[in-house]
């Protein structure tokens, strides 16, 4: 019987924030996997270990959770003024599914320190110490990111004193700015996609008995949904192993992303919710309080403005996603939304959030214009650091 054998692909894995990916970049792929299709998400499934009916990812690169189910392509960019065309993909772990409706914020901040890594940025922008700024064109919501990049020698700085809670170990911090975050792309949706601060979400009875829910449905970052921790028998302090070990609540969860996919326009019939798993998020929020993190550490109330809870892929996630944490500092803006009220209201340009892993502080500049609210930036750090690099390995007839 012949065999097939592997074969090898250029590839870096790379921790940026809280997730961690495999990177690629484009003409580095195999031919038929350069253009967008089924070879590509084959291939892709097959270099993360999907599906396994074990929720392992034993025979691949993933590491059975939303936040290392991840691949990342750059190119050098196609958009004037941009220094590379950074896309992301999802990848579901117990179905041949990779979801390409959205970007990964933690990722972005490694989609800048790879693009100087990669030889992707012109020599000539790449101060000898200092900080690189790189143009990234987010290629699968046409959006713009800066990654301000530390460099030292010439080379992208990845050791430093930044903590990021989430993450185990110090490193260099890489500040990000997200321009025109709002969601105005494929879906064509403005900022809220209602029109309304608040909206009543109608839901099944399992969700809650009235069959209506408040939301704030908001597109900046990624597309998320918004409810009060409080209306839905929670109290913001959850940890993982609270929500994700219980199926009716993931379940309930669901409902809740189902309804405001449908209310957003992002989806016609609910069945379609299952073809984009990773938009919109689903995040609860509450008042700040002291809690307890998974590490242990004790966050107590006067450190953070408000307490937010995110689940990515169906589950909840460890920490807080770069792209939620960019709704959640827009939303926190605009006086009247579920994120304003409970961080206090009023008029605010920045929020310390509190998640299952610590606090991170997420800056946004929200104004009206002829009644509209837009947002124009947000703003956070992160850091990103080189775990591998070399070749991945795939059987040649996996793609």
């Amino acid at each position: 019987m012949a065999h097939i054998p592997q074969v090898r692909i250029p590839a870096t894995y790379l921790r940026g924030g809280t997730s961690k990916g495999v990177f690629f970049r484009l003409s580095d792929l195999p031919e038929r996997c350069q253009q967008p299709g089924p070879a590509r998400d084959a291939f892709f499934l097959r270099v993360i270990g999907s599906p396994d009916p074990y929720g392992a990812h034993m025979d691949g690169m993933g590491g059975a959770t939303s936040s290392t189910a991840k691949c990342v392509i750059l190119s050098k960019s196609q958009q004037p003024d941009h220094d590379v065309d950074y896309l992301y993909g999802q990848v579901a772990i117990d179905k041949a599914f990779v979801d390409w409706s959205g970007n990964c914020g933690n990722l972005s901040t490694g989609a800048g320190a790879f693009a100087i890594h990669a030889g992707l940025v012109d020599p000539s922008r790449i101060p000898e110490s200092g900080t690189c700024e790189v143009r990234i064109w987010q290629a699968n919501i046409g959006k713009t990111i800066l990654a301000h990049v530390p460099v030292t020698g010439g080379q992208v700085q990845e050791t430093g004193d930044f903590e990021l809670d989430g993450v185990t170990f110090p490193a260099a911090e890489v500040v990000l700015e997200f321009l025109d975050p709002s969601d105005e792309g494929e879906d064509g949706g403005a900022l809220f996609p209602t029109g309304n601060l608040v909206d009543d979400l109608e839901v099944p009875d399992s969700v809650v008995k009235s069959g209506t829910l408040k939301a704030t449905l908001i597109c900046a970052g990624i597309p998320t949904v918004f409810v009060n921790a409080e209306d839905i028998g929670y109290e913001g302090t959850e940890l993982r192993e609270q929500i994700n070990t219980d199926p009716e609540a993931l379940a309930r969860f669901e409902a809740i992303r189902v309804a405001g996919a449908l209310r957003m326009g992002l989806i016609k019939r609910p069945e379609e919710a299952a073809t984009r798993q990773h938009t919109p998020k689903i995040a609860f929020v509450a008042p700040a309080k002291d809690y307890r993190t998974a590490s242990g550490k004790e966050i107590i109330a006067g450190e953070i403005d408000l307490l937010v809870r995110a689940l990515s892929m169906g589950k909840l996630h460890h920490a807080m996603m770069g792209t939620c944490a960019v709704a959640i500092g827009t939303a926190a803006a605009i006086p009247g939304t579920l994120v304003n009220l409970a961080a206090g209201g009023g008029e605010r340009e920045a929020v310390r959030v509190g998640h299952p892993s610590g606090t991170l502080r997420v800056g946004a500049q929200a104004e009206q214009v002829a009644g509209q609210w837009t947002v124009t930036k947000a703003v956070m750090s992160r850091s990103a650091r080189i775990l591998m690099e070399g070749w991945v390995r795939v059987p040649g007839d996996a793609f």
